[in-house]
């Protein structure tokens, strides 16, 4: 079996070009690797794609159908509907197996790597490129204990970190979602691009944003265990590898105001569970609460006695979290969450609800929801760390 993308295979490609034949009006996804054509994103919002498989049965793209055979050996497909915009996960499904495309840089997704389209947002100005002071996204590893296995978190430090050796700084841990990893907000969620432009314009202070593996990779049930338990299970150990190792790691390995003022929580789907775990469990260590999507519910009939009783002493809460966010789309049944942000709100939790217009459980809406929530995050700090 053969699948080839159209950009790797020259005289297919030079005698496709020479041709002027691509469709009118559309131009190539920002996600393909240099140098490839397809997949094409029309004005309309529809996605063109084209792979080479000559010897192949039956190809189809995941979530858009069934493509048609060329008597050149090359498949297509148009989408049906236009794409929502935002960014969508894709695979090249070739006789029954799935791939990634080849024309397509790699995603780390649905439990795999997979490729990505992205339909550009008419106001999707605040994740762009832009002629700013751009920080810097590394890689930072440790030993867990825990895990008994070395582990590896993405750090992002602002632009400015590398030119002040003596500021310290405050500390987001922004977690990822189910079958996502720790390179899922960087690539996906165009973090880094979101928190430079926030940073340049003034709307967010400086701060490093950790992103580490969640340990919901892939969901599996073992022998003997129900759905219910194996749930319950997904990612259970990383509330204690946050607290006791990775925050450790990052205050001994980087310039951080080690204070719960100075320190930040926010998930996405699962792993916003994640967050409102670790948070509500260690409010001792983090001021500020962030959920996008997020999974998981609070028990709000039993309100006093959830989380060991955080939210029984109202005002202690209030006090101690100055950011209770909750953020969800519009199209992803917002109710649920809107509806636990007004019940502890009744009951006197402070929370922030936000809901993102026209968006489903994707990445739109988390870079919408961390837009939202960043510029909130150690205001009153701000100032008083710069003397620290």
């Amino acid at each position: 079996m053969r699948i080839l993308a159209a950009s790797l295979v020259a005289l297919p490609l030079i005698s496709y070009a020479q041709g002027d034949a691509f469709p009118a009006g559309t131009v190539a996804n920002e996600h393909n690797i240099n140098g490839a054509d397809y997949p094409r994103i029309g004005k309309d919002g529809r996605a063109h794609f084209r792979v080479y498989a000559p010897d192949a049965k039956k190809v189809e793209i995941s979530f858009r159908g069934e493509m048609t055979k060329e008597a050149d050996g090359y498949w297509s497909l148009v989408s049906k509907e236009p794409e929502v915009v935002g960014f969508h996960y894709y695979q090249v499904i070739v006789d029954g197996v799935s791939h990634a495309d080849p024309n397509g840089k790699p995603f780390f997704g649905m439990g795999r790597w997979v490729s990505g389209i992205e339909i550009p947002e008419a106001d999707g100005d605040y994740y762009a490129i832009k002629d700013v002071p751009h920080g810097h996204v590394n890689q930072s590893w440790y030993y867990s204990k825990i895990r008994n296995e070395w582990r590896r978190c993405l750090v992002y430090t602002p632009a400015e970190y590398y030119k002040n050796s003596d500021k310290r700084y405050p500390v987001l841990y922004l977690q990822h979602g189910m079958g996502e990893n720790e390179t899922s907000w960087a690539n996906q969620g165009k973090m880094n691009f979101i928190m430079d432009n926030l940073i340049a314009d003034g709307s967010a202070c400086p701060m490093i944003v950790v992103m580490d593996n969640g340990n919901i990779e892939s969901f599996n049930i073992k022998e003997g265990e129900t759905r219910a338990e194996a749930m319950k299970r997904f990612g259970g150990e990383f509330p204690q590898i946050l607290v006791n190792e990775i925050i450790p790691h990052i205050d001994a390995n980087f310039r951080t105001l080690t204070d719960r003022e100075n320190r930040a929580m926010a998930g996405l789907s699962w792993g916003g569970l994640l967050t409102f775990n670790t948070t509500l469990n260690n409010l001792d260590k983090f001021a500020y609460i962030g959920g996008f999507s997020g999974a998981g519910s609070i028990d709000l009939a039993n309100l006093d006695n959830v989380y060991g009783g955080v939210f029984k002493d109202r005002k202690a809460f209030n006090d101690k979290v100055h950011v209770f966010f909750m953020g969800i789309g519009s199209e992803e049944n917002p109710e649920r969450t809107k509806n636990l942000s007004d019940g502890l709100n009744s009951a006197g939790i402070n929370t922030i609800y936000y809901e993102s217009p026209g968006t489903a459980h994707e990445f739109l809406t988390w870079r919408r929801c961390l837009k939202e929530f960043v510029p909130r995050l150690f205001i009153n700090q701000s100032l008083s760390a710069e003397n620290r």
